[in-house]
């Protein structure tokens, strides 16, 4: 079968290889897949791709052609979103059946492919924001980095919970349709935010985060869940101490979780097919311009998320 593999050099792209078809183990599915997602992160993990024969690609929308050996999961024929490990950027792709949800016919691939990731991490992202605050209606939020795929399933998330969310964008146009998807107001710097603020929630980085941490309320909370502009941080504890009180700094990865992602997968899944969630397409293309589009991801043209579609 076609599929993408890292190119292993300094190029730190891919290109297309005949492979082996996967071979499913006992608890997983083969997908064909039609659409796959490619997020900002993964540009980074090829930089220093992991060693073996792995393959990059974990956000997929296809067909299950195959189910799992032992009786797991959905059956033959029924359309799937589903998060593996790796290797989705190609025709097939073994899937554990717990990182799967079937899709309604409401529904596109196009539009499933875009969830995984994104969506989980956007759904995540708030509940632990919701854990911290009791709720998160009439709570003020801050939001940076706010023109990828996460920021604008956050925005809609939280805005539909009743919060006040402020969204950063580098420019009016990367944040047009953050209006459109309830933010309540938009700025193109950190610093041009009007805090205080119960949560701040930092994809950024650099000098962002500690910029947005002097603008949160007592006992706040900052979630810091990205590094757009892959610049370290520097904290002046100085100036904390004469900032929030008693705020608290924490960590986020949205695959710190216990549970396989297949039930937040049909949450997400359910959430559109109702239109309560709308995944921004910024960009659909034919599979064989996946190097392209990881230059344009570098480079930050893309606005929400990034899918490709696979034509045999």
């Amino acid at each position: 079968m076609r599929a993408f593999v890292a190119t292993r050099d300094a190029a730190a792209t891919v290109r297309q290889a005949e492979v082996e078809e996967p071979v499913p183990r006992a608890d997983e599915a083969l997908v064909k897949v039609e659409a796959y997602s490619v997020n900002r992160g993964e540009t980074f993990q090829l930089e220093r791709p992991p060693d073996g024969d792995w393959r990059p690609g974990k956000d997929v929308a296809g067909l299950v052609v195959q189910a799992a050996p032992d009786g797991s999961g959905p059956a033959v024929g029924r359309r799937v979103v589903g998060h593996p490990p790796a290797g989705g950027w190609g025709e097939y792709v073994a899937v554990p059946t717990g990182q799967l949800a079937v899709l309604p016919e409401q529904v596109t691939a196009v539009q499933a492919a875009a969830l995984p990731l994104a969506g989980l991490t956007a759904l995540r992202l708030l509940r632990v924001a919701a854990r911290h605050t009791g709720h998160l209606a009439g709570r003020r939020i801050l939001l940076t980095g706010a023109a990828g795929g996460v920021g604008h399933y956050l925005t809609e998330l939280a805005a539909a919970a009743g919060a006040e969310l402020t969204a950063v964008t580098s420019s009016p146009e990367r944040g047009e349709r953050l209006r459109e998807l309830g933010a309540a107001e938009l700025v193109h710097a950190v610093e041009s935010a009007r805090g205080p603020f119960d949560l701040v929630l930092e994809s950024t980085g650099g000098t962002a985060l500690p910029e947005a941490l002097a603008l949160l309320a007592p006992r706040g909370l900052l979630l810091w869940f990205g590094q757009a502009s892959r610049q370290p941080v520097t904290l002046d504890f100085f100036r904390i101490l004469t900032g929030p009180t008693s705020a608290t700094v924490r960590q986020f990865s949205y695959a710190d979780v216990d549970e396989p992602d297949g039930a937040d997968l049909a949450t997400l899944v359910r959430l559109t097919a109702e239109g309560r969630l709308h995944p921004e397409l910024g960009e659909v293309r034919d599979w064989t311009r996946t190097p392209e589009l990881l230059a344009d991801l570098r480079g930050r043209r893309v606005r929400g998320n990034a899918v490709l579609t696979v034509n045999r």
